[in-house]
């Protein structure tokens, strides 16, 4: 299946979302559109190994916890792909007010650089813990129910 998503087009939307100028990505993203991103971000990952070996310098990251400003806060200090590599070892939702915003991210550059960009599943990212922390509740705020179910693949 080839995503009908602009990939380069998404992220500069979500970039463009913060807490100050641009505070709403659902004024700039549509919930189709999301729907794309996970499902090209699952194939992406389905297509590649299980064991993956990553090119050193790598940046490895953890805990973000829907913590937009903070994620690109690390872009911007380490640089944003694919100047840098990077390992992320999941719990990107769950507690922080921007968790669509982070999760959104990290697929889309996953989908952008594959082979430069790698994500891992935390505890957080299965349904057992974020139906409880504030994922199923952003998502049913902010979209809908069935987005977070999308995100449960």
């Amino acid at each position: 299946m080839t995503s009908s998503v602009n990939i380069s087009s998404f992220i500069d939307r979500l970039l463009s979302v913060n807490d100050t100028s641009n505070p709403s990505l659902t004024h700039c993203i549509k919930e189709a559109e999301i729907d794309d991103v996970i499902q090209e971000c699952s194939n992406v990952i389905l297509g590649q190994p299980t064991m993956v070996e990553v090119q050193a310098p790598i940046a490895v990251c953890g805990d973000i916890h829907g913590q937009y400003v903070d994620l690109l806060r690390i872009f911007n200090r380490c640089s944003f792909p694919p100047d840098q590599n990077y390992l992320f070892l999941g719990d990107y939702v769950d507690r922080g007010r921007q968790q669509i915003e982070v999760i959104c991210l990290l697929m889309a550059y996953k989908i952008r650089y594959p082979v430069r960009f790698f994500i891992l599943r935390g505890n957080h990212e299965c349904a057992s813990i974020n139906r409880t922390y504030g994922f199923y509740d952003e998502c049913k705020r902010r979209y809908s129910l069935s987005l977070y179910s999308a995100f449960q693949v």
